[in-house]
């Protein structure tokens, strides 16, 4: 039986209708003990296998973390626990890093048109319709080629030491990798080799811009270094690292998707870094105004010492644009 008069409970009832109208429904779901453990599978994508990191519940927003060089989605070790505790998370490796395949170079050309072709099938194999990126480094060029092959697709990106701008291309360190662009000679590739492509020089990605290099653990580099080291890998990286100068030509079509999709967008950038300074960071804000800015005190693997302070960030980033 009622016990309040009728027309106080219509107006109840038309209340809780209209606030379930005007309110966005979110995405971000809170995980169970069992959804929230992250997963370690592997699919093949085009005769290749392509491992990937994945946690989270199923039915919340995607985000799809890409790694940068020379490491892989081992990067984001830290970070996948914090995000799957509300989205779905999914981290891969491209062709020839972490525990993905390596096909041979002479049979698979690696440029950032294929990587990011494999990735582009990988979504979709995944029927991953909408999602939020995260862009470090490599990850850059492979997600910006996805963004602007589908921008209905991407409801938010995450830029954390990921260049899309001459600005962010400082002659000290770039120098002698254009040198090598002019000059891809066998003489080239080994010195660019001896240079870049040791343990030393990975060691060194890691450590630069750091202010406590005792919370950095050498698990990072090691791997690195060993994956590396795997037969055949240095000519991958070396094939990529002379391909990258046709990132350099997208770089207009990017900054124009910026400037017409105007993708939410969260720069965690550290400012430390002497690969992509913060010059690189600050020109976003020339085309993107929907901007989250932010410049960490530490170096170009920003995770290893700033994890927490990032997914704070993405959080609050995550439930603020991922609602429909």
């Amino acid at each position: 039986m009622l016990s309040a008069p009728l027309p106080y409970i219509l107006i109840a009832v038309c209340s809780l209708a209209l606030i379930a109208t005007a309110a966005p429904q979110s995405f971000a779901v809170d995980a169970t003990k069992d959804e929230a453990m992250v997963r370690y599978k592997t699919i093949t994508i085009d005769g290749v296998d392509i491992f990937y990191r994945e946690a989270g519940p199923l039915n919340a927003h995607v985000v799809l973390l890409l790694h940068g060089f020379p490491t892989s989605s081992f990067m984001f070790r830290n970070l996948i626990p914090k995000l799957a505790s509300r989205y779905h998370v999914i981290a891969p490796d491209y062709p020839g890093f972490g525990q993905s395949s390596c096909p041979d170079p002479k049979t698979f050309h690696y440029t950032f048109d294929h990587l990011a072709n494999i990735v582009d099938q990988f979504t979709v194999a995944l029927k991953l319709e909408r999602f939020t990126m995260y862009v470090q480094d490599y990850g850059a060029p492979i997600g910006y080629r996805l963004a602007t092959a589908h921008p209905e697709k991407i409801t938010g990106i995450v830029v954390q030491n990921g260049n899309a701008y001459l600005d962010g291309l400082p002659d000290p360190y770039w120098k002698p990798i254009k040198a090598y662009w002019a000059d891809p000679s066998q003489q080239s590739r080994h010195k660019i080799a001896n240079a870049a492509l040791t343990l030393e020089g990975t060691k060194s990605q890691y450590l630069i811009g750091v202010k406590d290099p005792s919370l950095l653990s050498p698990d990072t580099w090691t791997l690195d270094w060993s994956n590396l080291s795997r037969p055949g890998n240095k000519d991958i990286q070396l094939d990529l690292l002379l391909d990258y100068q046709t990132n350099l030509t997208l770089y207009p079509k990017w900054q124009a998707y910026f400037r017409t999709s105007q993708p939410p967008m969260l720069i965690v950038w550290g400012k430390n870094d002497v690969c992509f300074p913060a010059a690189g960071a600050e020109a976003y804000k020339r085309d993107i105004k929907n901007l989250d800015f932010h410049l960490l005190d530490t170096g170009h693997f920003a995770l290893e010492d700033s994890t927490d302070e990032i997914a704070t960030l993405m959080l609050g980033f995550l439930d603020k644009h991922n609602t429909n």
